[in-house]
């Protein structure tokens, strides 16, 4: 779907969605977006700018996760609406102050056509920078998580973990989790799932507190 608003021509993403394909110049070279998935997971996040405070922190922090990510299928990448020299330049500056090494690609989409291609430019917020956008993309290429933060708020990248976790788990089995859930924790069995199916499919037992809330140990957890 496009909207266009006072002149301004945006696109509109929604969870459920096939992630937009795209070919970009990236600071590990050209990137055709479905290929370099394959059949991973992945994050696309943006960052208003380089050489900025707040983002320094953000990407410092993804490269010291990258263990994390990989633990999980994922393959991350980032993008700015500056060039390849200013993202190189700035790469040795994360690497100096954040104490790490860069190690997932960072788009220049200085034509802003995958900066609107995911609506990450709000233009009540800035006509020329992008918002701190997230997306996860599933392994079938699916959005599967929408995240946008102001440019004054870092993101918390254990809250993403945490998130990707849960997208995991549910994808793959019939439960959803709750609030504050963390990976290792007890679900919720899926209200679909009928009294009859538990046995079958959750052989660690389940606790009954409402018939619509019954919670079981995580099943992919040994």
């Amino acid at each position: 779907m496009i909207i266009t608003q006072k002149n301004y021509t945006m696109a509109t993403i929604r969870l459920g969605d096939e992630a937009p394909n795209f070919t970009a110049n990236s600071t590990e070279g050209t990137i055709n977006f479905h290929e370099w998935l394959g059949d991973s997971w992945g994050i696309l996040f943006s960052h208003p700018a380089d050489y900025t405070p707040v983002c320094t922190t953000e990407l410092g922090k993804v490269a010291k996760y990258k263990a994390e990510f990989d633990k999980r299928n994922v393959k991350v990448v980032a993008l700015s609406v500056d060039g390849l020299d200013s993202h190189n330049d700035w790469i040795k500056d994360i690497n100096e102050t954040q104490h790490t090494t860069v190690n997932f690609p960072i788009i220049a989409d200085e034509d802003k056509k995958v900066s609107e291609l995911y609506d990450m430019i709000h233009p009540n917020a800035s006509e020329k920078f992008t918002v701190r956008s997230v997306f996860v993309i599933g392994d079938d290429k699916k959005i599967k998580l929408i995240i946008t933060y102001p440019a004054s708020t870092g993101r918390n990248f254990d809250e993403l973990l945490r998130v990707i976790d849960s997208l995991q788990l549910t994808a793959y089995h019939k439960v959803a989790t709750p609030a504050n859930w963390k990976n290792g924790e007890d679900v919720v069995i899926s209200p679909a799932v009928t009294n009859e199916q538990i046995p079958a499919l959750f052989p660690k037992g389940h606790k009954e507190i409402k018939p619509y809330l019954r919670m079981t140990p995580q099943p992919n957890v040994k």
